[in-house]
């Protein structure tokens, strides 16, 4: 009789260096780049992903500035930024106001949030956070400081959902996307994100002379991590919508504070 041999373990396969920064950019930009084999990058190199849409979005608010006015330019940042995220993150701001506004059970919450269509709490949270930003951004651009403002509150804002990437943070029932990046950042990693995001602040700051960048990432990062307290309370976990509004709660939060403190 002859014994069966046992099959040798499959090798693992080495991803390459681009992989985290391909998912990162297919799921979060409107950027076309190969299909993505994994959510597992997406998060990790989420404030990277925000440091090009913001140079993006900076650049455009910066140049309309220039050449029309600060309130132009900050239309057309804002604009930009939206296009080259497919407005996903917004979607998720106003599905996440929907589900977290009126009063009404776990399960119904989460079912409205899963509809394509937006309720009135959805519209009015989009449009008053809109309006914000725009504002926000305008007053900024006025003062010379509005492109390294955009950039520190974008990246702040992807800062804010490689957080709920974290090992033990909880998933929304149903949510595929929050299963698929659940415990893909490391703390380490998110640390040194943080670390790397402050010390560009800082860098930015100083080019308006105003040390207004460091503060405007504390402050976005936690209002958006009251966010998330809200949404784990009432939904029992985040979801892709939560991960999004996280990112507009930040932005928001960073660029109000970016006002107050250069005014």
């Amino acid at each position: 009789m002859v014994r069966g041999r046992r099959a040798a373990p499959a090798p693992a396969v080495r991803r390459p260096w681009w992989a985290g920064p391909a998912e990162s950019l297919a799921l979060l930009t409107a950027v076309r780049v190969p299909a993505a084999a994994s959510a597992r990058g997406v998060l990790p190199w989420a404030p990277l992903t925000g440091l090009l849409l913001g140079l993006a979005a900076a650049g455009t608010a910066w140049l309309a500035a220039r050449y029309a006015t600060p309130q132009v330019g900050a239309v057309l940042g804002v604009a930009v930024l939206a296009a080259l995220t497919r407005g996903l993150h917004l979607d998720g701001l106003a599905d996440t106001a929907d589900g977290l506004g009126p009063l009404r059970g776990r399960e119904r919450a989460l079912a409205v949030m899963r509809q394509g269509d937006v309720g009135p709490f959805g519209v009015v949270t989009l449009v008053l956070v809109l309006l914000l930003q725009v504002a926000c951004l305008a007053a900024l651009l006025d003062r010379d400081g509005g492109w390294p403002a955009l950039v520190t509150a974008v990246v702040t804002a992807r800062l804010a959902m490689a957080r709920t990437g974290l090992a033990g943070v909880p998933v929304a029932e149903g949510s595929s996307l929050g299963r698929a990046v659940a415990g893909t950042v490391s703390r380490g990693w998110l640390a040194g994100a943080l670390l790397l995001c402050l010390a560009a602040a800082a860098g930015a700051g100083a080019v308006t002379t105003s040390p207004w960048a460091a503060t405007a990432v504390a402050v976005g990062l936690v209002c958006s991590e009251l966010l998330y307290r809200r949404a784990v309370g009432r939904l029992g976990g985040v979801n892709g919508d939560v991960m999004g509004a996280m990112g507009e709660v930040a932005a928001t939060a960073a660029l109000l504070t970016a006002v107050v403190l250069t005014g």
